[in-house]
Parts: C-alpha cells; sequence; structure tokens
C-alpha cells in the first residue's frame, strides 16, 4: 500500500490490536473486532488522498471520471450508490476497484432469486456445546457492501436491507447488531433484462444517496481497454491507498465543511419543486435533501473547498434525485425506456429555474 504524505499519514495501532480512539477509549467494531482510531485529516490531505483513489479506480476504468468520483462522493458522504447500467460496461468493475483502493472490509453479495434474508444479515445457530445460540454474521457486516444485480433478489429479501442502509445496524431474533464505520453497500442492477427480476421499491431506491449509469466508453477508451485487460485483470495491479482509519477520518473532515443557509435554502428549494412539477408524480422525499448536501459537502470536501458552492448541488442534482423522482404516465407518454433520459431533462429544467444564491458561499 502506498503511503500519503504529511497529515494524512496515520500513527495508529494496527487492527489485530486493541484500539484507542482519539478520547483515549477503546474502540471496537461489529461483533468485538478491533478497529483502528481514527486519523485526523485536513481538507488539502482530503483532496490529495481523493486524487490518488481517483487515479487508481480510473486505471481500471477508462473514460469515466464522473462516475468516479460521483462513487467517491458518495463513499465519503457515508451514503449508498446504485449502478444501473446494461451488462459489460463496469458496474461492478467500478466497484471493485473502489473497494481495493481502500484497506478495508469488502464482502461481494450476488443477487438471486433464492438468495435469503439471512444471507445477507445473518443468523443464529445452536451451538450444542454451550447450550446457546450464536450469531452469525451475514455478508452484509464488511465496510463496503457490493451488492451485485439487486434487482434479481426477491422484494423479501431486498428490504432486509432497509434497516442495514438506514440505521447501520442488523436485528435478528430481537437483538440489534451495529455495523462498521465506514459502512457503504454499492449495487449494481439491469435496467433492460426485467424478466424475472423485481424491480426496487421507492422505499429501497430512497435509501441510495445518489444512482449513475456508467454508458458505453468512447472508441479511445475502449480500444486502450483491449491493450490493457489483454493478459490479466487491471484490479491485479493497484493496492489500497488509503486506510480504513484514513477513510473515516476523511468523512469526519467531509462531514464538517461549512454549508451556508442561502445554499441549504437553494437546496430545499429545488427538492420542493420535484413535488410540484407538472411532469413528475412522485417527487423528492426530505431525506433526498439531507442526502444532496451531504453529497455537496463531501464533493466540496474532494476539491479541497471548506464550503458548498450553489455548483456543487447543481452537479449532484441529477444523480441524487434522479432516482427518487416517478414521472407522470402523461408525460412519460411512448418513452417507457427513456424515464430516465425525461427525468434529467426535468430536474435540469427545474435548476434552470431555481434562483441561485450569490454571494453567501464562504463562511462569514
Amino acid at each position: 500500500m502506498s503511503a500519503l504524505p504529511g497529515r494524512l499519514a496515520s500513527d495508529a495501532p494496527p487492527a489485530a490490536h486493541a484500539a484507542v480512539d482519539v478520547a483515549g477509549r477503546d474502540r471496537a467494531g461489529p461483533l468485538g473486532r478491533a478497529v483502528e482510531a481514527e486519523t485526523v485529516v485536513e481538507l488539502a490531505d482530503v483532496q490529495h488522498a481523493a486524487v490518488a483513489i481517483m487515479r487508481n479506480v480510473e486505471s481500471v476504468i477508462d473514460g469515466k471520471h464522473s462516475a468516479v468520483q460521483i462513487a467517491l462522493t458518495v463513499l465519503l458522504a457515508e451514503g449508498h450508490l446504485l449502478i444501473e447500467d446494461v451488462p459489460g460496461v463496469g458496474k461492478t468493475m467500478l466497484a471493485k476497484a473502489l473497494a481495493t483502493s481502500v484497506d478495508c472490509t469488502v464482502s461481494r453479495i450476488q443477487f438471486t432469486p433464492d438468495l435469503l434474508p439471512s444471507d445477507v444479515t445473518g443468523v443464529s445457530v445452536y451451538n450444542q456445546a454451550e447450550r446457546r445460540f450464536e450469531f452469525k454474521p451475514g455478508a452484509i457486516f464488511a465496510n463496503l457492501v457490493i451488492g451485485d444485480e439487486i434487482n434479481r433478489a426477491s422484494p423479501k429479501t431486498q428490504s432486509a436491507l432497509l434497516e442495514c442502509m438506514e440505521e447501520r445496524q442488523v436485528t435478528v431474533d430481537g437483538h440489534s447488531y451495529r455495523l462498521a464505520r465506514p459502512f457503504t453497500v454499492v449495487a449494481t442492477q439491469n435496467p433492460i433484462e426485467m424478466e424475472g427480476t423485481y424491480a426496487l421499491p421507492e422505499a429501497q431506491r430512497d435509501r441510495f444517496m445518489a444512482r449513475i449509469s456508467m454508458g458505453y466508453p468512447d472508441p479511445a477508451s475502449e480500444l486502450a481497454m483491449l491493450d490493457s485487460r489483454d493478459t490479466s485483470s487491471p484490479l491485479s495491479r493497484i493496492s489500497a491507498v488509503v486506510t480504513e482509519a484514513q477513510l473515516r477520518g476523511m468523512m469526519t473532515a467531509a462531514r464538517g465543511v461549512f454549508a451556508s443557509a442561502a445554499v441549504k435554502e437553494y437546496a430545499v428549494a429545488v427538492v420542493r419543486a420535484t413535488r410540484d412539477d407538472r411532469d413528475l408524480r412522485l417527487g423528492a422525499s426530505p431525506r433526498a435533501t439531507l442526502q444532496l448536501i451531504r453529497a455537496a459537502k463531501a464533493q466540496a470536501a474532494l476539491h479541497g473547498r471548506e464550503y458548498v458552492l450553489p455548483d456543487d448541488i447543481d452537479s449532484l442534482a441529477v444523480a441524487v434525485l434522479g432516482h427518487r423522482l416517478v414521472p407522470t404516465s402523461r408525460a412519460l407518454g411512448h418513452r417507457s425506456q427513456d424515464s430516465a433520459l425525461l427525468i434529467e431533462e426535468t430536474v435540469r429544467r427545474i435548476l434552470a429555474a431555481t434562483p441561485v444564491p450569490t454571494g453567501s458561499s464562504g463562511r462569514p
């Protein structure tokens, strides 16, 4: 793992030893796993580390700078990401490259129709030797969980993620188990093949901070891919550039970015406009407003800024709001396959019609 310079270098003890946080208290992860103390990270170092992570991921994913940046923004904002696109464009590769770039626990769940909720959350097993039930954690107990083809699982299994994603805990047989921090779910789904799949309900989609599409690569990127993947997987050539403790410090730094009252009012105005728009049957929820601000703070931190700009709201609005909106049948017309495009056009129209605050981006 390559080291990062300056204040980002961690002096925390390795995870195999008892960990102590900055206040000197013992810290433990889920089910007693020791956790490294959080590293204090300055905003300048957040930007430096973000560049290192993005270079790592972009060495695997060619020509998708915007998608990589939003994925990293969601990770720093402690949200969850939904990657929706046709097969073979690098959805799972992006999730795995992001996971490889951070030295934390990773699990992958291949969602299938026969997957059970207990396969995700865990199950209590009776220990005959000790005459008691023991909890065996499921795949959700990891810092970064990759959910492949999430819409192929039954709604019952999909709903097992609701508590995990929102409350960062799992409840089994009346006992609650806290999930580790950081905790991010990166789920993929194919919007084209709908036979034998279960579309995510609105309550499930609302848990995801952002949704992105990869899209096809440009000719130059596709040609470069032929050379870079001719003999081996590019994932085998990258390693972690940030430790788990450093990532938690970066998240804390991003959470402390300043958002002025005017910028918050602008975000609220944009979200409220989706609820009254003539082309939308379902507008964005209050959770969308919270997550839009959190994502904007994380994006500002990625650029080394101490404050959020209206431009941060504008650049993230489609990714954060789009999957929460449902168009009316009148607006959709015969464009059933282009609903995502219609929603994007609607969000951009709302942004253009909403007055942008000026002169209030920085700290007073």
